[in-house]
């Protein structure tokens, strides 16, 4: 597992892709907070904090991560190479593992250049430093949780086919399915106990609520559950492919 892990990691940054994700990261979300002027922007927000950072940030993953995993699987079916791995001694949820915590990585890499803006915000307040840092730790806790699960959708979403178009397009309808899709179903009905018990199915409500530094037990256990669902799902699609 650990071999194709390295092989993920090597292959974005031998090629431009991991440079072009990590760029597109970060030039987004700066202009989006510091520069534009929209409802992301700091500025205009007027509170040192970075709650408009972790609004946006799901959003324009929802679009980068497919973009990163949609090859992970789906290459190595187009190029036949994933036959190949298969023979060798290692079994298809170590393959899927590997892909997996390969495309991971790749994301937290590109997250850590945001820790600059805690430096930001901690001078932008009329009192230096008039921050909560144990929010926004918790905040980027949320933030990865989240992210493994776009991921665990993305590799999933690879393993269906050997078009990547296809592969990115299918992870963009889960992931924002399974993000915002059950908040919107909520919106349908008019029984409030409705609205908040279909909202509370979506990944949406438990990173809205993790987001707000609280980390509670019953959102790592949604996170954790939907990133090893789509996980299992994978190594199933991978799995039958020897049978």
């Amino acid at each position: 597992m650990f071999a194709i892990f390295k092989k993920e990691v090597t292959s974005f940054f031998t090629s431009s892709l991991g440079f072009l994700m990590i760029s597109l990261f970060l030039v987004l979300t700066g202009l989006f907070l510091w520069v534009f002027k929209n409802p992301f922007n700091i500025f205009d927000y007027g509170f040192s904090d970075l709650s408009k950072f972790f609004l946006l940030a799901p959003w324009v993953f929802l679009l980068l991560i497919p973009a990163i995993t949609m090859k992970s699987l789906a290459e190595e079916q187009k190029l036949g190479t994933l036959e190949l791995l298969l023979i060798k001694p290692i079994s298809p949820l170590q393959i899927v593992l590997g892909k997996f915590l390969g495309a991971l990585s790749l994301v937290v890499i590109a997250v850590i250049p945001t820790f600059t803006y805690l430096f930001a915000i901690h001078n932008l307040g009329i009192v230096e430093g008039n921050f909560d840092m144990g929010v926004a730790i918790g905040s980027y806790f949320a933030l990865f949780f989240l992210m493994a699960t776009y991921t665990a959708i993305g590799t999933f979403a690879s393993s269906l086919t050997s078009n990547q178009i296809v592969s990115f397009i299918t992870a963009i309808a889960i992931s924002f399915f399974v993000f915002y899709g059950f908040e919107a179903i909520a919106t349908l009905f008019s029984n409030g106990q409705t609205q908040l018990l279909i909202g509370k199915l979506g990944a949406k409500a438990h990173f809205d609520s993790s987001a707000k530094g609280i980390l509670d037990t019953r959102d790592m256990i949604y996170f954790t559950t939907l990133t090893g669902f789509f996980i299992f799902l994978a190594h199933l699609k991978i799995k039958n492919l020897v049978a």
